[in-house]
């Protein structure tokens, strides 16, 4: 079966269309005809390498999916061949204290479809009958495929881990990415005030027709983002502030909160070890909080406010299989807004 991902690890150079095994379902398994898929900056760091994450090569990349359903193992009910359906990227044991309780992003062997195993783009992809539902209707497929991980990790980064409230101050740190894009309308639906710190006047016009309330522009120079944040606090700091990019903002970030403020950490794209002043955060009773991905009952939410219109995927560009590695050299375009996406014809009958 033909994928699109890496044979070694390494850069840009390394990305091509690899071969490997077609999968079938296993009991409580469905495999799945995908008909797009969605990279994500994930995809660069499995493709680079991820300590202590070993994973099988080659190796095709690709977290997010959606398509039809193909065929199903044992103890599979509730489908239908040729279902159109959307993939939950999360996969847990569902055996282990944590998933009992219902908090299966903390299951200790939590894995995540593209990182841990073979990801979504190529043919076919086999997950547990539970990471599989039904596709929103008014999502075509390459909406429905930049949806899955970004949405769910905002959900659980604004509601859950960042526990914003009605008239909060948030601040989202960078606005191109797809996780960005889904936490400003996250906030806004849990009726925040959010202001966008990027470092482009494009895309400040951009998030504020995602509706964020105000955009502002940081730099290195004379307007640092601490200080553009505490100006549009009125000095008074933030409640939270959404912070992906890692070292370089992270500290400025925990600068510009208010007392009780929290600084809500999902990736490190610039970079994982930041230098702090703990003094910022134990005077000010502050918090520097990690989230990643969702449970199942947060992954569920998220799909029917995407059903329903609230939430919308951002989609930066939809190419075809064969320009794959065209979409993923997106990543390290100055306009990237959003989700690239990419998309596969039917499977021959």
């Amino acid at each position: 079966m033909r994928g699109f991902g890496f044979a070694e690890h390494g850069g840009l150079e390394r990305l091509s269309f690899v071969d490997v095994a077609e999968p079938e379902p296993g009991p409580g398994e469905v495999r799945v005809a995908v008909r797009a898929a969605a990279f994500n900056r994930l995809d660069r760091f499995t493709l680079a390498g991820i300590p202590g994450v070993p994973i099988e090569r080659p190796h095709v990349l690709g977290s997010d999916a959606a398509g039809v359903v193909d065929r199903w193992g044992p103890e599979v009910s509730g489908l239908s061949v040729g279902q159109e359906v959307i993939l939950n990227p999360g996969i847990w044991d569902g055996t282990c204290d944590a998933c009992r309780q219902g908090r299966e992003s903390l299951c200790r062997a939590y894995r995540i479809l593209g990182e841990h195993t073979q990801g979504s783009m190529t043919r076919y992809v086999v997950l547990p009958r539970r990471n599989v539902h039904p596709k929103p209707e008014r999502l075509s497929f390459p909406e429905a495929a930049a949806a899955p991980l970004v949405f769910q990790t905002a959900w659980r980064a604004m509601k859950t881990v960042g526990a914003v409230g009605p008239d909060d101050r948030v601040a989202v740190v960078g606005a191109g990415g797809g996780v960005a894009t889904a936490v400003i309308q996250v906030a806004k639906m849990l009726g925040a005030r959010v202001v966008v710190a990027t470092r482009s006047a494009r895309k400040a016009e951009r998030v504020l027709a995602l509706g964020a309330d105000e955009a502002v522009i940081f730099d290195e120079g004379d307007h640092p983002l601490d200080k553009v944040l505490w100006q549009w606090s009125q000095k008074s700091g933030l409640d939270v502030v959404f912070d992906s990019v890692g070292a370089p903002t992270v500290p400025r970030s925990i600068r510009a909160l208010a007392r009780g403020g929290r600084v809500v950490v999902i990736g490190a794209t610039a970079g994982p070890v930041a230098e702090i002043d703990l003094r910022t955060l134990f005077w000010r009773q502050a918090s520097i909080r990690g989230s990643t991905m969702a449970d199942a009952d947060e992954f569920t939410t998220v799909l029917s406010h995407l059903a329903a219109g609230r939430l919308r995927p951002v989609v930066d560009s939809v190419h075809p299989f064969e320009e794959a590695e065209t979409a993923f050299r997106r990543f390290d375009s100055a306009d990237l807004f959003g989700k690239i996406v990419v998309e596969l014809p039917p499977a021959a009958p």
